[in-house]
């Protein structure tokens, strides 16, 4: 059974594969409140109870917009004290999102403005569909990314492209994302979540625990200096050493045929 949350559709199109879609498409699917607690819950749950998932495609109800950011109706007139409690709602989520050890793809089905570029860039990786705009437009409003973006955004395209991009808070095209590796590749938008979908299958196909050893490697070691991520590495492949999966990997292997993992 998937959990039931108000501001995220949950679907299971294929076996191991999660599709989570914003589903406030009324509202251009603004974040808010509820929305902010909907998605630590949904990030956290997959940290703590996976179930039988191994891959997450990350998409929106609606095809105009993926996520315009933070709801602003809804901060209109909040005081100090309500902004910054809902900001940490929205911080833990965001970071649960990064921290999500079940690999997540972004597919990226409008416009992805603010915090709705941020939660592109805190997933794994992402597709787009072509014609879609990103932007991080805080400094226009007198705030500033607050939910990773100015860690994740540069980590990705470099301090100077970074600078440029929240500093101006001016919007950039589809293919500007590809070209600075913000986005993997890019699809006519009736291609763009079958294309996402055939990934996340490849990637639920995997070992599970092999992805997931995988993906903690990358993700810390780069937080390290080079010899400090090769003996991260070890840890994290010593870990597959005495599992089933590892011995049906090889098994399969030389008895030509696709290996059953089983998660142990």
């Amino acid at each position: 059974m998937l959990p039931s949350f108000e501001t995220i559709a949950l679907e299971t199109p294929a076996p191991h594969v999660l599709v989570a879609r914003l589903n406030r498409p009324e509202v251009a699917n603004a974040l808010n409140t509820q929305m902010g607690r909907d998605l630590l819950a949904l990030w956290t749950g997959l940290a703590a109870e996976p179930g039988d998932v191994r891959c997450v495609v990350f998409t929106a109800t609606g095809g105009r917009v993926f996520c315009a950011g933070g709801d602003l109706k809804e901060r209109n007139g909040m005081t100090d004290a309500q902004w910054v409690a809902q900001h940490e709602i929205f911080e833990r989520a965001f970071q649960a999102l990064l921290d999500c050890p079940i690999p997540v793809i972004a597919a990226v089905n409008g416009h992805a403005y603010a915090g709705g570029l941020e939660m592109v860039l805190s997933s794994d990786f992402a597709y787009a569909a072509e014609g879609v705009r990103f932007a991080l437009t805080e400094v226009t409003i007198g705030i500033m990314p607050g939910a990773g973006g100015t860690q994740t955004l540069p980590r990705i395209v470099g301090e100077r492209r970074a600078k440029e991009i929240i500093l101006t808070g001016t919007p950039f095209n589809a293919q500007q994302a590809l070209d600075w590796g913000i986005v993997n590749a890019l699809y006519p938008v009736e291609e763009l979540l079958p294309a996402a979908l055939a990934t996340a299958e490849r990637i639920a196909g995997n070992a599970p625990i092999s992805v997931r050893q995988a993906k903690r490697s990358i993700h810390y070691g780069l937080q390290m200096d080079l010899r400090s991520g090769m003996r991260f590495e070890i840890e994290a492949y010593n870990r597959m050493v005495p599992t089933e999966d590892r011995i049906e990997g090889i098994r399969s292997f030389n008895e030509k045929r696709k290996p059953v993992f089983k998660e142990r």
